[in-house]
């Protein structure tokens, strides 16, 4: 059986034409951005370049993006950057998003700052009500991701920062999981800082960027340097990768009407799946995801065994978020949704990518169906 790569929202293989674009970074432009000679004005050039690029993806000015190591930097940034403005500060996120939200929060809760958990409902949704109800005057950041990335469950940013601004509070979204996948235009969205990373849509890993809407107030840099990206965030810039963010932020922009495409391919899977294995469970909202993403619980069937029995079949997919695996707990996001650990730890997350088939995909369905009737007794 040939190879087949289902792990693509833990990360995306290199597309060969952003391997391309950032072979010129290595070799010739490999000057320091900061220094005037012509070396550093022509890496300069390449970076100016490939802002433009990034925040065309998401239709904003090119002086709003800063560029980061990734999403984990960016998102950061962000809650560090206006945490530390003001500790007096209350700032509220919910209980399923990434731990570079999460333990963020921990880590200001512990110097004094007041963080408060959304729940969620057993669809992975945040009631927009509670949140409404959660603000007050001493409230300086909502920190909220759009799409999660072991659930691909789609929050209603739009509504969560309408209500940010209409009380005056600065908004957040984790965009890692979404932007690229599904058309995200800032213009519509009243978020005030967005966080990018490269490898989730075939770009470089170590490279991302945080969006900063023009006229928010400015953020508490904890990378202090030099003067780098406008003294909000020192060190000098990896152009080499960033070169290749532009490229796949460009890529994405040409592909976005593949986005119906790849959830029509995701359907298709998940009916065959559950046709063909009963009382499979679809946990998280069905209604409102990612494009590319599904995840499945098998009744009876260990996630983990099931993990390794497809991967000895040449078929790579995962039971969690690749930042908060190894653990040995049952996912906090799926634990939070109120799902029993039983069927927590009998999921898996199939997180689909551009280069996927039909016929791929029913090779998957075969293997998934041999591994579940050969590991039923195991538990």
């Amino acid at each position: 059986m040939k190879n087949i790569y289902l792990d693509n929202n833990a990360t995306t293989p290199l597309h060969p034409e952003v391997l391309e674009a950032m072979l010129p970074g290595l070799r010739e432009n490999y000057g320091n951005p900061s220094s005037i000679h012509s070396f550093g004005r022509s890496a300069r050039v390449q970076l100016d370049e490939a802002r433009e690029k990034v925040a065309h993806l998401i239709n904003a000015q090119s002086s709003e993006i800063i560029f980061t190591s990734g999403g984990t930097e960016a998102n950061n940034l962000a809650l560090l950057g206006v945490a530390f403005k003001d500790k007096e500060k209350k700032i509220i996120t919910s209980k399923i998003e990434h731990p570079s939200v999460l333990n963020p929060c921990r880590q200001l809760e512990e110097q004094g700052v007041e963080v408060h958990y959304l729940d969620v409902d057993g669809l992975g949704r945040i009631d927009m009500d509670d949140l409404e109800s959660q603000i007050t005057e001493s409230t300086a950041l909502i920190s909220l991701q759009h799409a999660n990335s072991e659930t691909g469950v789609l929050q209603d940013i739009k509504r969560a920062s309408e209500i940010a601004r209409n009380q005056g509070v600065l908004f957040h979204t984790d965009a890692v999981q979404s932007v690229a996948k599904m058309p995200f235009d800032v213009k519509d969205y009243p978020v005030d800082l967005l966080s990018i990373s490269a490898h989730k849509f075939y770009g470089p890993k170590g490279v991302g960027a945080l969006y900063l809407r023009k006229g928010t107030p400015a953020l508490f840099s904890p990378v202090c340097g030099g003067n780098q990206e406008k003294k909000r965030r020192g060190g000098t810039e990896n152009v080499a990768g960033i070169m290749g963010f532009g490229k796949a932020c460009e890529l994405a922009a040409e592909k976005m009407d593949d986005v119906s495409k790849l959830a029509d391919l995701r359907d298709y899977f998940q009916n065959r799946v559950c046709e063909l294995i009963p009382r499979t469970e679809l946990l998280g909202d069905k209604a409102n995801r990612l494009p590319n993403t599904l995840n499945l619980s098998f009744d009876g069937v260990e996630g983990d065994t099931l993990l390794i029995a497809l991967d000895m079949e040449g078929v790579a997919v995962s039971t969690g978020s690749a930042c908060s695996s190894g653990t040995g707990l049952p996912s906090s996001v799926l634990r939070a949704m109120g799902i029993p650990d039983e069927r927590i730890n009998s999921s898996i997350r199939f997180s689909l990518g551009c280069s996927i088939s039909k016929l791929d995909l029913d090779l998957v369905v075969g293997a998934l169906v041999k591994a579940v009737n050969l590991n039923k007794i195991a538990i």
